[in-house]
């Protein structure tokens, strides 16, 4: 795994490797970061699976995002820098950056700001309530304006 500087991984957050968390990921209570697309315990002809059998494939997570408790992150994931997972959201698809998802399966609901504050519509561009910072939706995703 690797951990990113200023991370904060909360008690019974689940980590399994390879997985990155980039700078300042914040991981709730009990998150899992799964490493496996297709699990199982023995191979086909019956044999326990060893080390060697596994092929381990991570969950990558941006700097400053944020998963909420009981969060689950299903390999391959890509979760976009300063993106949130809310509470209990399975997330079995990439994440755009900025984005706010929720639900089972994950689906994003809304954009929010480096505060982590949801962003309200103004004029076609997305305000954050705590810092004025504005952005635009692009190509999927959000990028934020410059002055």
């Amino acid at each position: 795994m690797q951990l990113g500087n200023n991370c904060k991984v909360q008690n019974y957050a689940m980590v399994y490797e390879p997985a990155v968390l980039g700078e300042g990921v914040f991981m709730g209570p009990a998150v899992v970061l799964t490493n496996d697309v297709f699990p199982r315990a023995i191979n086909a002809d019956g044999t326990v699976k060893t080390e060697d059998d596994w092929d381990k494939v991570g969950v990558t997570i941006n700097g400053g995002a944020a998963t909420g408790s009981r969060a689950v992150c299903i390999a391959l994931v890509i979760i976009g820098a300063w993106a949130t997972i809310a509470a209990g959201a399975v997330v079995t698809r990439d994440v755009p950056d900025f984005a706010l998802v929720a639900g089972v399966p994950a689906k994003r609901t809304g954009w929010v700001g480096k505060a982590g504050l949801p962003l309200h519509e103004d004029n076609g561009s997305w305000v954050c309530p705590h810092t004025g910072n504005r952005s635009e939706e692009h190509d999927g995703g959000l990028r934020e304006l410059v002055d």
